[in-house]
C-alpha cells in the first residue's frame, strides 16, 4: 500500500533521513519507534508532502507521490494526525471536525462520518459548540484524530498520539487506534511509548539518527534484548 525506498532528507547540511526504506501493507498497524530527533516526524512530513525529500521515492497504491503537494496527498487517502494535536484555535469542536472534510463534496457521506466520529468520541459531541482550545489534552487528541478521520483516509499517520497524556488516557487512545484499524483504516504510528506501540503493531521499525536499524513483527521487537535495553527499560 505504502512503499518508501531509499529516502533521504536534508535540512541544509544536516542529513535527517539516510536511505530509509519501509513498507506498510493494507490493513496493518505499523509502528515506528526511536528516540527524540531520530527523524520519525520528518518521515511522516515527507509522506504527507509537508517537506520534500532530497532523493528516494514514496509510492502509495502503486502511484508515485514523492513530489505531490500535501492537498493531493490528502485527496489520495493519506491523512496525518500531527504531533501536539494542532487543533484550530478560536474555532469550535464542530468547525475543527468539518475542516477535516474540506476536500470532500459528498454531504451525506460527511454527515455519516460525523456521526461515526461522535460514536467513537462521545465527549466531542457533548462539546460540539465549545472552543476547541478549551478542551483537555486528551479531548484535543480525540479531536485531532476525529478531524483526520473526517477526511475518510485509507491510511492514518499518527505522530506521538500519547504525548502528554495520563496512563489511563494513553490506554484509551490506543484502544481507539486498534478500533480504527479494525474498521478498515491502515495505520502508521510514530510513538515514543515503545511498549504500547509494539504491543499493537503487526510490524515495526526502529529509527536511529535517520536510519532504520531494526525491523520485524511487534512481538519480535518486544522480545529483542536490544530493544528492551534501549526502549523498554529492560
Amino acid at each position: 500500500m505504502l512503499k518508501i525506498r531509499d529516502l533521504n532528507v536534508h535540512y541544509g547540511v544536516i542529513n535527517a533521513l539516510k536511505g530509509v526504506s519501509i513498507d506498510v501493507n493494507q490493513g496493518e498497524i505499523v509502528s515506528l519507534i526511536g528516540a527524540n530527533g531520530a527523524g520519525k516526524t520528518t518521515l511522516l512530513h515527507c509522506i504527507s508532502g509537508i517537506i520534500k525529500s532530497t532523493s528516494g521515492t514514496i509510492e502509495f497504491e502503486n502511484n508515485d507521490i514523492t513530489k505531490k503537494n500535501a492537498k493531493d496527498i490528502v485527496a489520495a487517502g493519506i491523512t496525518q494526525v500531527p504531533e501536539g494535536r494542532r487543533i484550530f484555535k478560536g474555532m469550535s469542536v464542530e468547525e475543527n471536525l468539518l475542516m477535516g472534510a474540506y476536500l470532500r463534496k459528498d454531504k451525506e457521506g460527511i454527515k455519516k462520518d460525523l456521526e461515526s466520529v461522535f460514536e467513537r468520541f462521545p465527549r466531542l459531541k457533548e462539546r460540539l459548540k465549545q472552543n476547541a482550545e478549551t478542551l483537555s489534552g486528551g479531548e484535543q487528541q480525540m479531536l485531532a484524530m476525529g478531524r483526520a478521520l473526517m477526511a475518510n483516509p485509507k491510511i492514518l499517520l499518527l505522530d506521538e498520539p500519547s504525548m502528554g497524556l495520563s496512563p489511563l488516557l494513553v490506554k484509551e487512545i490506543f484502544k481507539i487506534i486498534i478500533d480504527i484499524n479494525k474498521q478498515g483504516t491502515t495505520i502508521l504510528l510514530v510513538e515514543q511509548n515503545a511498549k504500547m506501540a509494539l504491543g499493537i503493531a503487526n510490524r515495526a521499525y526502529v529509527l536511529e539518527t535517520g536510519k532504520i536499524v531494526l525491523s520485524g513483527t511487534g512481538e519480535e521487537l518486544s522480545n529483542s534484548d536490544e530493544i528492551k535495553k534501549a526502549y523498554l527499560g529492560g
